[in-house]
């Protein structure tokens, strides 16, 4: 067989040939940009021949502050097809942490969204590698100056160049396309480095019809940002499939969202669930339609088994969990149910974390680094390895992660044996009361079962008899009202009695981190300072 490598080079060259008519749609707040896959493809080229020309050679790290649109499209595919390392810098990040991810990193160019330019001038002084800054749009340019950057307008930098480009075609597939860093809820981020061939592979397992099943009838939406593990896989999955993109930019509010998925008749989309809660909150209150969108993709945490119900039950749109990391590129598994599985039955499997999707191998680890079995009661650490599965970090760091080939996940859970992955909890969220485990993921996907709850929290805080309590941090609808008595006695049908809250705090909102997770050290740190306005239980 012809050894063809398979590199995003590839998958650029067949979605912007075969499936050249596919259209890229960025949202305005007004209306939509619009160009097809052909023009992307051209603008990749402008691109590369522009990267070229400051100095971008072999596989220097070209790095992007930007929102979903057409031009981070046409950089995620002109820098690593012209063999250099695109690097997803996080916007939502702290400037002290901007700077040191593009340090850690070594990137040589920034290319920033207009809009973005304030956030990122806060960073640059400390940036000590980086020589260019690529805007995109209007803006003052002037702080990037004046941090000592060479300052380059997009469109100027492409004006005149080549609309083909010369696009290497002995690239190692295993040579680095892209990189990503952890949202660094414990320490400083790590980086992840993604191949070609991880990114082909992971491509084509989500077309597969037990992930997302694209093809080029569908009309993607991904609201998960493309600095978060490459929009999970979104974007590459498309250019592939011929599945045409529609890109949020900076409007992530529940009313642009519903109008998009209504104007441009969305048939694919992926975001957190905290996103999710926001637009069936706007939809029950103004309507709209979701008529052509026949599945959402759900991950990044625990997706409420009420919030999938309400989205098929009064949309008919199915809500499919997904569960995997930065480190997984990110899609691991899926919770698409097995044939034949209805009612309860079909439940229990669509509100774990899925069962692994082919190319991904997983295990539980004891406490002793044991491998137990896979029986859907041993309950263990989760590790995984795979072809889109890290095998390390950037410079060694972290190297604990890794035992024997496989990834430790830092979730605690099981596996049975059909592959089904039910996670118990992160292993640092885990509440050990009284010599026994308490899930915090179990406890807060019940709080959020109740009409009136829209997100909850839920952490261990210390207690002087049984070493740690659960602590309930809840968000309660907009002109809705509970008591602690009332979300206590609404567990107690599904809860073990001594696994519930007996501390609870009313908060306007779960504190979250970069990517939509909740951050529960902040809730900690809250209630450690004496913030939370907390009602103890006894």
């Amino acid at each position: 067989m012809m050894d063809i490598p398979l590199t995003i080079g590839e998958i650029m060259r067949h979605g912007t040939t075969v499936h050249r008519d596919a259209e890229v749609v960025t949202w305005t707040g007004d209306r939509p940009r619009r160009a097809t896959f052909g023009d992307i493809g051209r603008r990749a080229a402008q691109l590369a021949g522009g990267l070229r020309e400051l100095g971008v050679t072999a596989d220097q790290r070209v790095a992007t502050f930007q929102w979903n649109n057409q031009e981070h499209l046409a950089a995620y595919l002109a820098i690593p097809s012209m063999g250099a390392v695109l690097h997803t810098l996080n916007i939502r990040l702290s400037p002290d942490q901007v700077a040191w991810i593009a340090n850690h990193a070594e990137d040589h160019v920034v290319i920033v969204d207009g809009s973005l330019v304030p956030l990122l001038a806060r960073a640059l002084p400390e940036c000590k590698t980086v020589r260019h800054v690529v805007v995109t749009g209007k803006a003052d340019t002037s702080p990037l100056a004046a941090a000592g950057a060479e300052v380059h307008s997009y469109d100027e930098l492409l004006a005149g160049k080549p609309e083909r480009f010369d696009w290497p075609d002995d690239l190692d597939e295993r040579s680095a396309a892209a990189m990503c860093y952890t949202s660094g809820t414990t320490g400083n981020p790590k980086g992840v480095t993604y191949s070609h061939r991880s990114a082909y592979l992971h491509s084509m397992a989500l077309l597969a019809g037990e992930a997302a099943g694209l093809t080029a009838a569908d009309r993607c939406l991904p609201v998960v940002p493309m600095f978060h593990a490459n929009a999970w896989g979104i974007p590459y999955g498309a250019v592939m499939a011929g599945a045409s993109l529609v890109m949020p930019d900076r409007f992530l509010q529940a009313q642009p969202l519903v109008e998009m998925v209504g104007r441009e008749r969305v048939t694919v989309s992926g975001a957190v669930p905290s996103i999710w809660n926001d637009v069936l909150r706007h939809l029950r209150e103004h309507g709209g339609d979701f008529s052509a969108m026949r599945v959402v993709l759900c991950g990044g945490s625990a997706v409420p088994r009420a919030l999938m119900q309400a989205f098929e039950e009064e949309m008919g749109v199915k809500v499919l969990q997904a569960w995997g990391m930065t480190e997984t590129s990110p899609v691991a598994s899926i919770a698409t149910p097995p044939v034949g599985a209805e009612g309860e039955e079909a439940w229990r499997y669509r509100t774990s974390a899925g069962r692994m999707i082919i190319g991904v191998q997983g295990r539980v680890v004891g406490d002793d680094d044991s491998v137990l079995p896979s029986d859907g009661d041993a309950v263990g650490e989760i590790e995984v390895r795979g072809p889109w599965v890290t095998a390390r970090y950037n410079s060694g760091a972290d190297p604990d992660r890794f035992h024997d080939g496989w990834l430790r996940t830092g979730d605690v859970g099981t596996i049975d044996e059909l592959g089904f992955i039910t996670i118990s909890d992160r292993s640092k969220d885990v509440i050990k009361s009284g010599g026994e485990w308490i899930s915090s993921v179990e406890l807060e996907n019940a709080l959020m079962g109740h009409p009136t709850v829209l997100e909850a929290a839920v952490v261990g805080v210390p207690d002087t008899r049984w070493e740690e309590r659960p602590l309930a941090a809840v968000v309660v609808a907009e002109g809705e009202s509970v008591s602690p008595d009332e979300l206590r006695d609404f567990l107690a049908g599904s809860v073990p009695k001594w696994q519930l809250p007996d501390r609870w705090a009313f908060i306007p909102e779960v504190p979250k981190t970069s990517v939509g997770k909740f951050d529960k050290k902040v809730i900690r740190q809250r209630y450690a300072d004496g913030e939370l306005d907390v009602y103890e239980q006894r």
